[in-house]
This record gives C-alpha cells, structure tokens and sequence, in this order.
C-alpha cells in the first residue's frame, strides 16, 4: 500500500465517522423538533460528497496500482513501438500517408484508418475506467456484424427408477436466442492545425482522452437506457413483471415493489433492499453489486438496521468498495432518479447478466478541409449489448 493511499483511507475512515455522528444529530433533531435543522442537512450533504470523493481517489489509486503494462508482441520491442507512434504522430500532426506493407495497418475505401495498436488499447482501458457498465459486464469481441447467444431456459429433466425398471424419454433442454442490437458510436473531434503543429502537444493523449470521454458518455447512457435500435438494448428497456422466475416469461425482469409511489415503505426501508438481494438465486448473489446514482446512494448512507447499523460502508481497506448490506455499490449516473414508478436501483451479478459486443477495430478518418482552421478526426466504433441472463440482474420499483 503507497504512502497515498494509506492517507486516502485514513481521511474516509475519519469523515465515514464525522458523517454518522452529524447523522445521528439529524435524527435526534427530527425526533426532538419533527424536523432537522438545515445547518445539520447541510453539514450531512457535505459530508456526502466528500466521502465520494474520498472514495472515488481510493478506487483510483488501487485500479492505477493494478493495472498491467502494454503486453503482447510489441512490448519488448522499443524500436516498433517508437516507429509506430511516430508513424501516428506524423498521421494525426501533417495527414501522411500509410505505409500498409510495413505497419501492417488495413484501409477502407472510403478512406478511414484503422487506428494503431497502441491508441486502440488506450481507449479501451480508458472507457472501463469512466464507464461502470462497461467495466462490470462481459465484454466481448466479435468479428462480424452479428453475435448470438445461446441461453438454456430449461434443462434436462430427470427422474428416480428401479433396478429393472423401464427408463422412458426425458425432456431435452429448452434453448433460446439472444443477438444484442448492434449500433455504431462516433465522435468527431477537432483540433487546429497550429495546435497538432506544436511540439509540446502531446497528440496521441489527447486524441485517446477526447474519444474515451465521448463514447463513455454515449456507450454508458445505452447500457441502461439505450432501446436497442441503432444502439445497445439498456437494461432498464426490457419489460419488468413482479412474478418469481418460475411463471416469468424469458426476457422479462423482475422488478420489487417498494410499496410507496415515488418513494420508500413507510415502516422500515431497509426490507425492501434485503428482499431485493434475496429475490436473485444464491447461485448469482456472490458477485452481486447494487447500481444507483450519486443522489440516491447520499440518501441511503443514511439508513440503518432496527440495531443502529448503518446499512453503507464505505470501503477502509485498500481496494475494497464501498458496501451496502455486504454488497459493493456501482454510482451510475444514468440511474434514473427516485419519482413514482421509477426504475432506479439495479441489484444485478453484471457479469452474468449483460453483455457488451465490441466490433474488433476503432477507425479514423482525418478532415482537414470541411472546417478551416480545424482539423476533424471523425471516429467510428460498432458496439452492442443486451441482457443476456435475466435471472442475475432484479430491480427495485418505487411503485405501490
């Protein structure tokens, strides 16, 4: 553990227990007066957001700790590396042409460049880092303009027999298809022809910052929200149904009511998260994680157990996430706000229960001429995604 980090978790542990004390006010206030005094909410909303950002930098800190070096079969070759971001560099800054032969790098017709190795990678890591869905689910590539999946709805059947009786046909497994919507996300950024001709520019950072920041925001908005045409199938699109997964219809999710219109049960509101854990089989619960946004999870820091225990936790040690009842907590700005019949916690094993397909290749087209003075870097990326196991992911409805 680095010096930084140590000092990150030792200022959230203090202000974990600044933040209950000013809580535990505010509740003594409300039961005293039948309200809490403003300078204590505001004490509390403040010392919401710096637990988050106290959060936020211990995750970065241990994600920057672990994340690997560049592998594969440039990696211990220096002199193809520089050549390559030279070659880049020199496309990016001036427009020169591809040397196919020697960087082995295809060309559309239309005259879009695949993008280099290492810019490709960067962009990559870069959106697991700003967009949570894409880090929690399964990524795959693909090769083709298509991807299917094959889910076993219903399995083999079975049955007790004799020594000599007879052994009839048993049922054959019931298999469905899923094929995630396949959509094509692009940015455009620009840069001037003065600034890509300054030395001190670093070209390649920027370009892979400006394109990471752009298809997160797009990509992370489809993964929840997105209605599958043109785009990834968000999770929140499907069709919910309050029934258990024995009468359910296959593709449908569950969702559990909180019993209040827009807002938590009246009695207890914690019940309602422990039903929403125990409604996932055990079999998915293990790498199980809540999704919420920033405004609700600042809400719910707040509860506690019938025994004065606060229901979040912030993560104390290195690497370890901040927790509700026991289960990591995802922010995820595209989580819809708490109002009357909204969808907006996800308790969901993302892993097994959304998939992300990843058209192999980023391409580039390079424009100097449509915007004087501005250079454009028209990119491109096909991606989809779908729930592909609707038995791992529930939702918590603030419905009647």
């Amino acid at each position: 553990m680095t010096l930084e980090t140590k000092e990150a978790l030792e200022n959230l542990t203090r202000s974990f227990e600044t933040f209950k004390s000013a809580n535990d006010d505010r509740l003594a206030e409300i039961e005293s007066k039948g309200q809490a005094d403003i300078i204590t909410e505001q004490k509390l909303d403040n010392l919401n957001g710096e637990m988050d950002r106290l959060q936020n930098i211990v995750s970065r800190l241990h994600t920057a700790s672990k994340r690997p070096g560049m592998t594969g079969k440039d990696a211990g070759d220096p002199l193809r590396l520089e050549a390559k971001r030279n070659f880049f560099d020199g496309f990016v800054r001036k427009g020169q042409d591809l040397d196919l032969k020697a960087l082995n790098i295809g060309v559309d017709a239309d005259g879009g460049f695949a993008v280099p190795v290492e810019l490709d990678q960067m962009i990559e890591k870069r959106l697991a880092d700003l967009s949570p869905i894409r880090a929690e689910a399964n990524v795959v590539s693909i090769g083709s303009s298509k991807y299917k999946k094959l889910v076993n709805v219903g399995g083999i059947t079975s049955g007790w027999v004799s020594e000599t009786g007879a052994r009839v046909e048993t049922a054959t497994p019931q298999m469905q298809e899923i094929s995630p919507p396949l959509g094509e996300i692009y940015a455009n950024p620009a840069a001037t022809q003065a600034m890509l001709d300054d030395a001190s520019f670093d070209v390649e950072r920027w370009l892979s910052e400006e394109l990471a920041e752009e298809f997160s925001v797009q990509e992370n908005d489809a993964f929840v929200n997105g209605t599958g045409i043109n785009k990834p199938k968000g999770f929140l699109q499907y069709v919910t149904s309050a029934a258990d997964d024995a009468s359910r219809t296959f593709g449908e999710i569950e969702a559990l009511n909180t019993g209040v219109a827009g807002d938590w049960a009246l009695s207890d509101p914690s019940d309602i998260l422990v039903d929403l854990i125990h409604s996932m089989k055990s079999g998915y619960r293990g790498d199980a994680k809540f999704y919420m946004n920033t405004g609700l999870l600042a809400e719910i820091r707040k509860f506690k157990d019938v025994d004065g225990n606060y229901l979040w936790r912030p993560g104390l040690e290195n690497g370890a996430p901040a927790t509700l009842l026991g289960y990591p907590v995802v922010e995820v700005a595209e989580m819809p706000i708490k109002a009357a019949n909204s969808l907006s916690v996800c308790f969901a094993n993302m892993k097994r229960a959304y998939t992300v397909t990843d058209r192999l290749g980023t391409r580039i087209l390079r424009d100097p001429y449509s915007h004087k003075p501005y250079v454009h870097f028209y990119t491109t990326k096909r991606l989809g995604g779908a729930v592909t196991n609707d038995q791992a992911i529930k939702l918590l409805k603030f419905a009647l």
